[in-house]
């Protein structure tokens, strides 16, 4: 699974967000905060980590978001094996962005 997914720094945020608290279930918005990025990439990054089986997600039951008078949320978590898939390419991407970076030459302008 995990070679069909790309780890962008975009999905490396999402997953450092939720691997934060892995046994924590967020909501989107929470997530686009934590991990610094728009809806509009949040979640499409989600829909393909749930669907690799990293990140599991259910919406909340209706009485909740009816009594607190807000939008029905739905909440993310990541799951045992996507933690530790998670963890692996994360560590796997920086490693190889490190091999690309080249030393810094000093004096140079």
């Amino acid at each position: 699974m995990q070679d069909r997914l790309r780890m962008t720094m975009p999905t490396q945020a999402v997953l450092r967000a939720l691997l934060a608290a892995p046994e924590r279930e967020r909501y989107g918005l929470e997530l686009c905060e934590l991990a610094g990025l728009p809806s509009g990439t949040l979640y499409p990054i989600l829909a393909r980590l749930e669907q690799a089986g990293w990140v599991e997600s259910r919406w909340e039951e209706p009485e909740t978001h009816v009594t607190e008078g807000r939008p029905r949320r739905r909440y993310y978590r990541i799951t045992t094996d996507g933690a530790e898939q998670a963890r692996e390419a994360i560590a796997k991407a920086y490693r190889s962005r490190r091999q690309r970076v080249p030393g810094w030459v000093v004096g140079l302008s």
